[in-house]
This record gives structure tokens, sequence and C-alpha cells, in this order.
């Protein structure tokens, strides 16, 4: 599965009513790290499937990042049951991104 693009819109859905953790991305075009940390969310969402990964463009959608006190990107959040309960920022492997959903 590809990671879906999130916005204020589907955020409800997409990330508070999921029936699966999920992983979001705060990213931007612009930003080299993130364009260093998006091949491995890419790689999670195609082979992990009991996790959702979404990514939020922070300059598209500066309501949810301010939502979310993004400072700094790439950062990651990762979600439970529509709660936040872990979050890292900067480029980081792919076995820290999902020990942060204790996988």
């Amino acid at each position: 599965m590809t990671p879906i693009t999130i916005t204020k819109d589907n955020f409800d859905q997409e990330v508070l009513q999921s029936d699966k953790p999920v992983l979001l991305d705060f990213w931007a075009v612009w930003c080299g790290p993130c364009r260093m940390m998006s091949p491995i969310m890419d790689e999670i969402a195609e082979t992990v499937a009991d996790v959702k990964v979404g990514k939020v463009n922070v300059d598209e959608e500066e309501e949810l990042a301010a939502k979310f006190g993004i400072m700094s990107i790439p950062t990651i959040l990762a979600f439970k049951d529509g709660k936040l309960v872990n979050q890292t920022i900067g480029v980081q492997p792919k076995e820290s991104i999902l020990s942060m959903l204790g996988k």
C-alpha cells in the first residue's frame, strides 16, 4: 500500500478513526532530510500490512502542523487507537520508526 496524503479534511477519518496504528510523516518538498526519509516511509507502507502510513505536507497543511507543534521536519508521529503515542524528529532508520509502534 502506498502512503496516504493526510489533510485537515481527512485527518479524523484516516488517523483518529483508523483501525490500524498510523505513522504520520510531516515533510516538505524543499526539505533534504525529508527526501531521505521518504523511501523509508514508502517501504514501511508497502511491507508492513498492519500499519497505515500517512504524509502531511507542512506547507499545504499548516493547520495540522501547528496542531501538533511541528517545528522541525521530518517529524514522524505514531498513533494507536486515535491517540498520539510516540514521535521522533529527523531521519531515522526503519527499525527505529517501527519501534515507535512496538514492532
